[in-house]
């Protein structure tokens, strides 16, 4: 789960000044938690509250305004502020990398490739129901799932380029020349995968989602959901971004850490 917040809060600072350097300093004073980190809390808070039962569409929807209501200032787009807001909030077609941003949780906890799938469809399905806003965030909750269970960076590759059409072949360098600012899930989530299969490291496969100049929390959250996944995260990025959250909100990632552990534990 600090992967998802790491990335969020390393990439706040840059995310409209189109960063292209790989240099930046990591975390600035002013790099914070945005709406990533706040729904994908909710996520979370949806599952451990969910237990041993079948996650519903309807408590998930509550867990997402509750917890957004509670941060209204975290940088949600308009119209998702306006669903956040809304007495009966319906899904509005959007292919915004907001459902990608959010599925992180769904794929440490899912028991199979299968179920995860079918999770990650739900978490997009309540706002973000257009095709490719499902298929962005099946792709991260795919590769989060296949990294916990130590599948090789060629078998995520192979996997998401076969099921969902995503063009993995490219690389951050020849990416990072024209790319631009993009909030689409066609145009932004295979650029955060690429960036966990070009990484080394916890620290490097975020620098290079930030590097790319575009959603830099948002991507660099996705890429680091994967890569934390392989990677350690150094101490000094896991104390400060801690320190950066709310009681509340860090209460929610370590509930729901050893939520997982748990189960993973009945599971030996």
């Amino acid at each position: 789960m600090l992967g998802v917040i790491a990335g969020d809060i390393i990439g706040s600072t840059y995310e409209f000044t189109e960063q292209k350097r790989y240099d930046f300093e990591l975390l600035p004073q002013d790099s914070r938690f945005t709406d990533d980190t706040v729904m994908t809390l909710a996520v979370a808070w949806w599952l451990v509250d969910s237990g041993n039962r079948p996650p519903t569409k309807e408590r998930l929807v509550e867990c997402m305004q509750t917890l957004g209501r509670r941060y209204p200032y975290a940088g949600y787009g308009s119209i998702f502020n306006f669903w956040l807001h809304c007495d009966d909030p319906q899904p509005y077609n959007s292919w915004g990398n907001g459902s990608a941003m959010r599925v992180s949780p769904v794929g440490l906890y899912a028991d199979s490739l299968k179920d995860a799938l079918e999770l990650a469809e739900i978490t997009a399905s309540v706002s973000h129901n257009h095709p490719e806003g499902i298929k962005g965030a099946q792709a991260v909750a795919a590769a989060i799932w296949m990294a916990k269970n130590n599948l090789s960076k060629d078998e995520i590759r192979q996997y998401i380029e076969t099921l969902f059409g995503y063009d993995l072949s490219r690389t951050v360098e020849k990416i990072r020349p024209t790319y631009q600012w993009e909030v689409s899930c066609q145009q932004s989530v295979p650029e955060s995968i690429i960036c966990f299969l070009d990484g080394r490291d916890f620290e490097d496969v975020v620098r290079l989602a930030v590097s790319l100049g575009g959603d830099a929390d948002t991507m660099a959250c996705i890429a680091g959901s994967i890569a934390a996944c392989v990677y350690p995260i150094p101490e000094h990025i896991t104390v400060e971004c801690e320190k950066r959250l709310t009681p509340d909100l860090l209460k929610i990632m370590r509930d729901f850490e050893q939520f997982i552990n748990d189960r993973s534990s009945l599971c030996v």
